[in-house]
């Protein structure tokens, strides 16, 4: 594939990607200091059509956040409360059980849930919201609970990390989110989240759960304090652990939103930045089949833009998100079955609506 490049330097990357060499932490500086976007996305590009073809990717889905009340307070969330803070709050089984059955004539097939670090639930109450998923929806996968929420369940209820997963599992865990490793740096830890779990610990959790059967997202959230250096080495690491367990299934990057959070100051991400990311996440990380253009957090239209820079997955219809409209998302609050595949085709690209597990699904109809 014949590319002219603004940057010349780029030469010797698609040197590496037309032999299919692994990309070093030097290239993923090079990539991220430069500014031939078009050359970039070209490059990534490539290697998302040698994958995937003119398909691409979403799931019909549906979340579900039942708490915002963390012991965490990180400085970057706009999403988490203490405990009787006003806009606190906390659902229960049956509120969940009511959001599930708002919505029981939709053909949904993946329930996405995650809350905060609640300070005094039993664990009978996660497994119950489980159950309770399950029991409505028997045939959808339940992606739940983020690394950070796995390790804070096991430490607070004296359980090792294994038996946590298995009871989790057994109660209807199919998969897991990507969130909670932000950016795998100490300085940025202690800087913006110093009471969650750090990137040895991140990783451990996602190994045990690959390890227990259970496939797993990857996130990386940029756009606030955070320097090149630290994207790469932040990807490298994903890339390390996907080499020995192949657990991942997608890689998504994040864009920060700093609305009502202590970063309020910080700008917002740059369609240059977004789609840069997106491009750069491609090409860096080889042994993922998936990256996600997730459009709640960039924007549909950019979300489009982004299947042209190594991105293969919308996510999906997304119905009820909060986390990131509480951060200030401009984006829409849930999409339709008919919008998201009007997305793909307006964009030049056949959409392929997948199950959690990124296999086609038929509805017979």
């Amino acid at each position: 594939m014949k590319i002219k490049f603004k940057d010349k330097r780029l030469q010797g990357i698609k040197e590496k990607v037309d032999a299919a060499s692994r990309l070093n932490e030097e290239d993923g500086r090079l990539l991220y200091e430069g500014n031939d976007i078009v050359g970039i996305g070209s490059l990534a590009d490539q290697v998302r059509r040698n994958r995937h073809g003119d398909n691409a990717y979403f799931v019909y889905n549906q979340h579900i956040n039942y708490t915002n009340i963390c012991i965490n307070r990180c400085r970057f969330c706009a999403y988490s409360r203490s405990a009787g803070e006003e806009g606190a709050f906390l659902l229960s089984p049956d509120d969940v059980r009511a959001a599930l059955e708002s919505r029981n004539r939709e053909p949904i097939t993946e329930i996405h849930m995650v809350g905060g670090l609640h300070p005094s639930l039993p664990f009978d109450y996660y497994l119950e919201l489980l159950d309770t998923i399950h029991g409505i929806r028997p045939n959808a996968t339940i992606k739940a609970f983020t690394a950070v929420e796995i390790d804070y369940l096991a430490r607070l209820y004296g359980r090792s990390l294994e038996e946590t997963i298995s009871c989790l599992k057994a109660a209807g865990l199919g998969l897991i989110p990507g969130g909670g490793a932000e950016v795998m740096s100490d300085r940025i830890r202690q800087a913006l989240f110093p009471k969650k779990i750090g990137k040895e610990r991140w990783l451990e959790v996602m190994a045990a759960l690959h390890a227990a059967g259970l496939k797993s997202n990857a996130t990386m959230l940029y756009g606030h304090i955070e320097t090149i250096e630290e994207r790469v080495a932040h990807l490298i690491e994903l890339r390390k652990l996907q080499d020995k367990t192949g657990g991942f299934s997608a890689f998504i990057p994040l864009a920060f939103h700093s609305e009502n959070t202590e970063l309020s100051d910080i700008p917002a991400t740059t369609a240059y930045d977004d789609l840069k990311n997106v491009a750069i996440a491609r090409l860096m990380l080889d042994n993922f089949d998936h990256i996600k253009a997730y459009w709640v957090m960039i924007g549909e239209k950019l979300a489009q833009a982004a299947l042209s820079f190594g991105a293969d997955d919308l996510d999906g219809t997304i119905m009820e998100e909060k986390i990131t409209h509480m951060a200030g998302a401009k984006s829409a609050k849930g999409l339709t079955y008919a919008q998201m595949k009007e997305l793909v085709e307006a964009a030049g690209y056949i959409p392929i609506e997948r199950d959690s597990f990124y296999q086609p699904v038929d509805h017979g109809c």
